[in-house]
């Protein structure tokens, strides 16, 4: 059986270690939130009322524990919300995954007023992580995610990012 992205996001991140996500659920990653429904017992979602909340919390827990920790924002807004968090932790080494949603793939640049669109968001991503996968086919999902989980634990700690889009 194949797996979808999502599920694949969800054992990646239990299989790093990560317990807790720190997250505001959104229409843009409900189908993320599908398959960690029925992984809570190994990955608990802490739904903040912000993003910055979210994002805050999840920097929080990797400075006062050194570990790993995980937060997961829907796309524009949320994630614009959640950057001031992502520029704190690159500036103070902290070693955050990120997870953040996307509009669907085939609408991504064309500026059609999609609910969340905004122009330019993987960039942005880039530039407040030290490295950053846009995962927009299945196949190479799993790939991109172990790439990210080992930029992640290697040399300076600092966040990392992944974007998904919705269709994906």
């Amino acid at each position: 059986m194949n797996k979808t992205v999502a599920s694949l996001v969800v054992d990646s991140l239990i299989a790093n270690g990560i317990e807790t996500l720190y997250c505001v659920p959104g229409v843009q990653n409900d189908p993320f939130f599908d398959a960690l429904y029925d992984r809570q017992e190994k990955l608990k979602p802490l739904h903040t009322r912000h993003e910055q909340g979210a994002a805050y919390m999840a920097l929080g827990a990797a400075l006062a524990t050194g570990k790993p920790q995980a937060l997961c924002l829907v796309p524009g807004p949320g994630f614009l919300n959640g950057c001031a968090a992502l520029c704190t932790a690159y500036a103070l080494n902290a070693p955050l995954f990120a997870i953040i949603g996307q509009i669907p793939s085939g609408a991504m640049g064309k500026e059609l007023g999609l609910l969340h669109e905004i122009d330019g968001q993987f960039e942005m991503l880039q530039s407040l992580t030290k490295h950053a996968e846009q995962i927009v086919r299945g196949a190479d999902a799993a790939g991109q995610l172990r790439t990210a989980w080992s930029e992640l634990r290697s040399g300076r700690p600092r966040p990392v990012a992944v974007e998904v889009p919705v269709d994906v």
